[in-house]
């Protein structure tokens, strides 16, 4: 872009005028366009300027020489920055740009007056969240840039997206199932459930962040995550919940809430751990015509039962092709009785019709009597030392306290600790047991065995969020941006196993996946031309077939990224759905 001094000939003399000049990338030429009308020369002739004409040129140069100035200042700001850019989200944006959630959230933000794009705005911090997760500060100051992809939002605006997106963020989930159900038809005969949460170290705690028993064992304030997977393993639905309540009744109200939306329709048997199994659920899936399939801690077990697990008769072995035991396995068909109980009162009794299957594992054997073991040498030692009983932590379930005096006998005073042998020796014999509990009587041991340990899934996501995806939102504050993370990080989740079991049809794990996704990268070298500097690696040959796209070339051009980036998989087709 240039300046330069117009000068008009009109019957009332010279009109002088300010012109700019550019390049005009539509028309493929130079264009001009008025800067600044100055007026006739005789009326500009003053004493301060008694040649217009010459002193609008020097005006001109000068601005035309500022222009150079910023222009070099820029270009060495610029140059400052670092050339390199994230390329490897693009199978995500592929995914994401076909599903056609945008046309409904820009039908969602239509009540609002933001003058920027939802959908745009929580695209960028998807990848970015993918391609290098960390604080929100960070994400646009450091991480945008390097997407080959220019954002248009300001900081300020992508805060009000997060806290905007978590104010609501089950109806965008109920979008984005709605929308990518087009695609790929939700299994919903099994879903499995689970919970986890999130610390936060802040001093206080709020309505949301509340101090519960932590999956890491801290003593911080805790927000609670529940997360529900088809059969497939993909993500349908999430819960954020205080993390002082419990995760039981998350499970009912997911569930409820998208058979309220018509996002799970017909029978769904209910898969989760043993965290989740209590009468309540178990009485709401019958219910609703639900099945379960529970986990159950043996520890636990009436006396009775835990005998029949602990009977070796009648389990049979599956063993791997060279021989080795795996794990056994036996089951029974009865009736057995629940309990319905509200702030310790009994409200009902009701009986079911359930099969149970005990496994046995030598593998887990092996690792929980090496942790049981852990635990007791640790309270021998701890109670050598006359250690208080609040130092003994878990191990204090394998440790008698008493209250003696001097001669040994008991007191009310200083407290003696001793291992309980009779303890330690039942944990060592229930090793490796587990039982479960389900509605399904017309399926067999193996199939409900295999069924229950797809909920590994359910724990690879929760290990993606928390370590591949950095969720922990140790920045935010409010209860809408807490819970607008949460969905980035959920969304996130949703399209890697989209990508990795769709798509890929399970055939890349999602190690291999993330991996690809943070190191693919390009550096720029001029407008046009970028080099390509990822190391070569055999997922990468395996893309590049699966893409036909030039993963490879170490020099790529504007093009090759623009297509790249514009890349729809062609698995991605309607399903037809009958009328």
């Amino acid at each position: 872009m240039a300046y330069f001094l117009k000068k008009s000939n009109l019957k009332k003399g010279t009109y002088l005028q300010i012109y700019e000049s550019f390049y005009d990338p539509e028309r493929k030429s130079t264009v001009h366009k008025s800067y600044q009308a100055l007026g006739y020369v005789n009326d500009l002739i003053s004493d301060d300027i008694p040649d217009p004409i010459k002193h609008y040129k020097d005006e001109v140069a000068q601005m035309n020489q500022k222009r150079r100035e910023e222009k070099q200042k820029a270009a060495v700001e610029i140059s400052a920055e670092s050339p390199e850019r994230y390329a490897g989200y693009f199978p995500l944006k592929a995914i994401h740009d076909r599903s056609g959630v945008k046309q409904h959230l820009d039908f969602l933000q239509l009540n609002s007056s933001f003058e920027f794009s939802v959908y745009d705005c929580l695209s960028s911090m998807i990848y970015a969240r993918v391609c290098n997760p960390c604080s929100k500060s960070r994400t646009f100051y450091e991480v945008l840039p390097k997407l080959l992809e220019k954002t248009d939002f300001s900081l300020d605006q992508m805060y009000s997206c997060v806290e905007y997106i978590g104010h609501d963020y089950e109806k965008i989930i109920e979008i984005y199932n709605n929308r990518l159900g087009q695609y790929y038809s939700f299994d919903t005969r099994h879903t499995y459930f689970d919970c986890t949460n999130f610390y936060f170290e802040i001093d206080r705690e709020d309505d949301l962040r509340r101090k519960g028993p932590s999956k890491e064992s801290r003593k911080d304030p805790i927000v609670g995550l529940g997360l529900l997977l088809d059969a497939s393993q993909i993500p349908i639905g999430m819960k954020i919940y205080p993390g002082n309540e419990s995760e039981k009744p998350v499970l009912r109200e997911v569930i409820d809430g998208l058979k309220s939306k018509h996002q799970i329709s017909g029978r769904t048997i209910q898969i989760a751990d043993k965290g989740l199994n209590c009468s309540e659920n178990i009485f709401h899936a019958l219910q609703n015509h639900d099945g379960y399939l529970f986990s159950r801690s043996v520890k636990q077990l009436e006396e009775t039962e835990q005998t029949w697990v602990l009977l070796d008769n009648d389990y049979e072995e599956v063993k791997d092709k060279d021989g080795n035991v795996l794990y056994k396995i036996k089951s029974c068909r009865d009736t057995f009785e629940y309990t319905l109980r509200k702030d310790g009162r009994i409200q009902r009794k009701f009986e079911v019709d359930e099969i149970r299957v005990a496994t046995y594992n030598p593998k887990l054997a092996k690792k929980q009597i090496f942790e049981i073991d852990k635990e007791v040498e640790k309270a021998r030692k701890l109670s050598l030392s006359g250690a208080k009983r609040s130092e003994f932590g878990d191990s204090a379930k394998f440790v008698n306290f008493k209250s003696v005096d001097k001669k040994g006998n008991e007191t009310n005073e200083k407290v003696k600790a001793s291992i309980n042998e009779a303890a330690v020796e039942k944990a060592r014999k229930l090793a490796g047991y587990n039982l479960l509990v389900s509605s399904e009587r017309n399926m067999d041991a193996g199939e409900l065995y295999k069924a229950y340990h797809n909920l590994w899934r359910i724990e690879e996501s929760f290990r993606i969020m928390k370590s591949d995806l950095d969720a922990r939102p140790v920045y935010l504050q409010k209860e809408d941006s807490i819970a607008g993370h949460f969905l980035i990080c959920y969304l996130s989740v949703l399209l890697l196993r989209i990508l990795q079991l769709k798509i890929l049809k399970g055939a890349e794990s999602s190690e291999d996946i993330t991996r690809f996704i943070k190191d693919f990268r390009v550096v720029k070298v001029s407008d046009r031309k970028y080099l390509n500097i990822t190391a070569r690696t055999s997922f990468i040959e395996r893309m590049k077939q699966f893409t036909g796209l030039p993963l490879l070339n170490y020099y790529l051009g504007q093009g090759d990224l623009t297509t790249m980036m514009e890349y729809h998989f062609p698995q991605m087709k309607k399903i037809k759905r009958e009328a």
